[in-house]
């Protein structure tokens, strides 16, 4: 059996949307148990660039893209799956996955947005947040990520959102 700390980590984007209130949007997953929320995330395609990802992941799993990248995370950062869904989850071929988080503003109407164009759909729910209120949230494994990125992501919304807000709205 290959070590699982052998496996790659699998390119994904991270997209911390928000609405024009500052409002994060986060989701309900279906596929796990225990009521867990994320933000939109998905992986990369091959040839793809991390922002076309980032635009392509939230239209195939919220049904929109009325969005702008306000501000991009420096760096990337790195997880591991537990260690019962390594071999299980991703496909069986990554030990994790390594993010690039994208900071979007929403410049749709919350009626855009459409959780059941997947079969099966990712999301069930959906809500508007504050960001420091989802680390109330279950955020399963990831809930240290999350503990890292909010506060860092809700920052790099506050330094764009003045311009941000002011333009979308005229």
């Amino acid at each position: 059996m290959t070590d699982p700390m052998t496996l790659p980590y699998r390119p994904n984007v991270g997209i911390a949307l928000f609405n024009r209130d500052g409002k994060l949007f986060i989701a309900r997953r279906t596929d796990l148990p225990g009521d867990v929320w994320q933000c939109p995330q998905g992986g990369i395609d091959e040839g793809e660039t991390p922002q076309v990802a980032a635009l392509r992941e939230m239209g195939e799993e919220i049904g929109t893209q009325n969005a702008r990248i306000l501000a991009e995370r420096s760096g990337w950062l790195s997880y591991d799956l537990p260690s019962d869904l390594i071999g299980k989850a991703l496909g069986g071929r990554f030990r994790g996955q390594t993010q690039k988080w994208f900071v979007m503003g929403y410049e749709g109407q919350d009626s855009d947005i459409r959780l059941d164009l997947q079969d099966p759909p990712e999301f069930d729910a959906w809500e508007w947040v504050d960001p420091q209120a989802v680390l109330n949230r279950n955020l399963g494994f990831k809930k240290a990520l999350y503990a890292e990125l909010i506060p860092e992501l809700a920052a790099l919304f506050q330094a764009a959102a003045r311009d941000w807000v002011r333009t979308s709205r005229a």
